[in-house]
């Protein structure tokens, strides 16, 4: 029971910290940029949640999330609506993930091996399709998708909020999530009761890759162009989010709730440290070694419980 709340107590005792390390912590305009800020590792972090659930992986998220950027802003650029153009960087991402799901389980290769190899494809491509040159002409209001705010709270928050509610159902209350979760437990007798893995291991990677496209358009919306080269090291930084927040890399076990904590948390190390002047490589240095002892603590776990 500890180990379950030790997320939620690490997040609290961050924010108690933080908040009285620096002055400027609690401001309205802080906290507005620390919601902004982790919105998009968050919403990667609910697709890579369910296919962790499913003892998957996928290193393609950061090439996903850029492909979709581009390929929205494109559409854009070519006078197509802004919903238009979001709906395209969703489903360029729905197109990969289903594309990993269809390698994973038709041709019976590692997902490890899978997404290591689309991240290269998705991510050449994208340089190939835009020249390696970003694109700038985009609508005004598209801005408002990544920095606008509506009562008063930053829109990317009413959004993650959705897209985490949606996903919570379905972890928790569609069959779906339970074959995800059986899938992830013990795949060999997922199979002898009748699951059909093939079929829900792909749909999980695809909810995963749609997911990373609406990312990938917050991105692009935050930064306002269309970047070959965004999201490069976002996929660590998913996993972690999953990890910290007590998802195992051996299946079966992950929340949402727990997720979007383990992402929090991230994002409060990386905001900490600016205001307090913490060198940026040295921020690294510590979310690798908190990630180390979040799956140490898993591991540890699991060897009292076998």
């Amino acid at each position: 029971m500890i180990q379950r709340l030790l997320p939620f107590l690490s997040l609290a005792v961050l924010f108690v910290a933080l908040a009285l390390a620096s002055p400027h912590f609690l401001t309205s305009t802080n906290l507005s940029s620390v919601a902004r800020q982790t919105a998009v590792i968050n919403i990667m972090g609910l697709g890579m949640t369910i296919i962790i659930v499913a003892n998957g992986i996928d290193l393609s998220v950061g090439s996903i999330l850029a492909m979709s950027g581009l390929l929205g802003t494109m559409a854009m650029e070519q006078g197509l609506p802004v919903p238009v153009g979001i709906g395209v960087g969703v489903l360029t991402g729905l197109f990969w993930g289903s594309f990993n799901g269809f390698l994973v389980t038709r041709l019976g290769i590692a997902p490890f091996i899978v997404t290591l190899g689309s991240l290269g494809i998705i991510r050449g491509l994208t340089l190939i399709i835009s020249n390696g040159l970003p694109v700038h002409k985009i609508p005004a209001s598209f801005s408002f998708l990544g920095e606008g705010n509506l009562l008063g709270v930053p829109f990317v928050l009413w959004l993650l909020m959705a897209c985490a509610v949606l996903m919570h159902f379905v972890l928790e209350h569609t069959r779906l999530g339970r074959y995800a979760f059986a899938i992830g437990s013990n795949q060999e007798a997922a199979i002898y009761a009748g699951i059909p893995v093939a079929f829900h291991t792909t749909a999980v990677y695809a909810i995963g890759g749609m997911l990373t496209g609406l990312a990938g358009m917050i991105e692009a919306s935050r930064l306002m162009t269309g970047q070959p080269t965004a999201g490069q090291g976002y996929e660590l930084q998913a996993i972690a989010a999953v990890v910290i927040g007590g998802g195992s890399l051996h299946g079966g076990e992950g929340s949402v709730v727990g997720t979007l904590i383990g992402a929090f948390i991230m994002g409060l190390l990386s905001n900490g440290s600016d205001l307090l002047g913490v060198s940026p490589y040295l921020q690294q240095a510590i979310i690798g070694a908190v990630i180390i002892l979040a799956v140490a603590v898993d591991e540890l776990r699991k060897r009292r419980l076998a």
